[in-house]
């Protein structure tokens, strides 16, 4: 029995950190923790590419560039979308984890959902370092798992 396993090994990752500015102040939260993870982990800080985008709305788009220049071994989307009183936030939230989930899946290229969809400012900061933790710090731990254990598993035969 043959069994992969990622391991929170940085050394060598390239990554790129695609973050909102929309709810920027949960987004910059979650970026420190990210870059915060990123070098605790091992990944050079020359290692890290960082773009910023207006909205969530925005990131998959610049994912899909990040991940197909082969300059980026994994790509964080950092985002923060919170329930208002219209309908606007199922439109966002769901289009964004769709689009970032077929860059992934078309470029073969980790991209790690760090967005956080929440139906409260105060949920997102909690989510943001401030009691449960940053989801920011935890996207990066997922992003250097992904590459390593991509770089294990069989190569495709496409």
């Amino acid at each position: 029995m043959t069994t992969y396993e990622g391991r929170l090994r940085g050394e060598g990752i390239r990554v790129a950190l695609v973050c909102s500015r929309f709810n920027d102040l949960i987004t910059s939260r979650l970026l420190a923790g990210a870059r915060d993870s990123l070098i605790r982990h091992g990944v050079d800080e020359a290692s890290i590419t960082e773009a910023w985008v207006p909205g969530a709305y925005e990131l998959p788009l610049v994912a899909q560039r990040l991940a197909g220049s082969g300059e980026v071994d994994a790509v964080i989307a950092l985002g923060a979308v919170i329930r208002g009183a219209t309908g606007h936030y199922e439109h966002v939230a769901g289009q964004c984890a769709a689009g970032l989930q077929r860059v992934q899946l078309d470029t073969g290229v980790p991209v790690v959902f760090g967005v956080l969809t929440t139906d409260t400012l105060e949920q997102a900061l909690e989510r943001a370092g401030v009691k449960s933790g940053n989801k920011g710090f935890e996207a990066a731990m997922t992003a250097i798992e992904m590459v390593d254990l991509l770089r294990q598993l069989p190569k495709s035969a496409q």
